[in-house]
């Protein structure tokens, strides 16, 4: 029998399998995937400066893709503003076809190359595009990197393979060298598992660059509900080291600014935690350096 690539672990294909050695072997390629974000870490480090340095600067990050690509690429942005409070205006989400509702996702929108420049007006030199395709050559994707580039912006390429055209257009190329799909062809699995991984790895170091994390707490998260007031909450009772109702009492005063409201309960007054923040470029471990041995507080954690 003629088998191909979409063998697993060049044994039988996938559906040959027994329903537990299918699920063992879509685990395994999954796993798999995963190491090749590994291999990319120094590409991936790179990234997540390059952004940090651009939206700290005031410039937006760009995600552009197509099909199950576009999917992780819109997890990820759309995750940014609960996260870390990147205001919505520095994002741009492009995905091939526009965001899909109702659960239609047409794939001929991946071969609008012009779709993808009409997309790329909304760049602006100095702005940081994150261009996602599993194969590299996907048109819109492809078409995106090469006008943001020459519109000034910085482009970073995520891959699935290496010396792809996506990436060669990249100022910054992430080759995420995934092994043939279990199922293949559809990379909403193994590529996409990578491809998330490398995304969020790239997100959450912009958040930790530019001071919005504090002991591993997302110290700029935006308490917009019932769970993330707790969280903000518990945050700044266990960095200032004080009891829940003070931190609760110190959110109230700064209209729920997580770093305000750590400072504040540590012992500043509104104006100097303002002042220290906008001194220290939003990074709050600086900021305590200056308010922590002012009240001799023995409980605050580490700074």
């Amino acid at each position: 029998m003629q088998t191909d690539r979409s063998q697993c672990s060049r044994g039988a294909a996938i559906d040959q399998l027994s329903d537990r050695d299918a699920m063992s072997a879509m685990l395994t390629s999954h796993i798999a995937a995963l190491e090749s974000a590994r291999s990319a870490i120094a590409d991936i480090s790179a990234a997540g400066a390059l952004v940090a340095r651009i939206v700290g600067a005031g410039g937006a990050v760009h995600y552009a893709a197509a099909g199950s690509s576009g999917l992780m690429a819109l997890a990820d942005a759309c995750e940014l503003p609960g996260t870390f409070q990147i205001p919505l205006g520095q994002i741009g989400i492009h995905m091939a076809g526009g965001v899909p509702t109702g659960g239609v996702m047409p794939g001929s929108t991946e071969d609008d190359r012009e779709d993808a420049v009409r997309a790329t007006r909304a760049i602006e030199e100095n702005d940081v595009a994150i261009v996602v395709s599993a194969s590299g050559t996907t048109p819109y994707a492809l078409a995106f990197a090469e006008v943001a580039r020459a519109r000034g912006a910085s482009v970073i390429g995520i891959a699935n393979a290496a010396n792809t055209a996506l990436l060669e257009a990249s100022d910054i190329a992430i080759s995420l060298n995934t092994a043939p799909e279990v199922v293949e062809g559809s990379t909403r699995l193994a590529a996409g598992t990578a491809q998330k991984a490398a995304l969020n790895m790239i997100s959450t170091q912009v958040g930790v660059l530019l001071g919005h994390v504090h002991d591993g707490l997302m110290i700029n998260l935006n308490p917009d509900n019932i769970k993330l007031r707790q969280r903000a909450t518990d945050i700044v009772s266990r960095i200032a080291g004080v009891a829940a109702d003070d931190a609760d009492e110190a959110l109230r005063r700064t209209g729920y600014n997580a770093k305000l409201a750590t400072l504040v309960a540590a012992g500043a007054d509104l104006s100097e935690a303002q002042a220290l923040l906008a001194r220290n470029n939003g990074h709050l471990r600086a900021c305590l350096h200056h308010i922590i041995p002012k009240t001799k507080n023995q409980n605050a954690t580490s700074i």
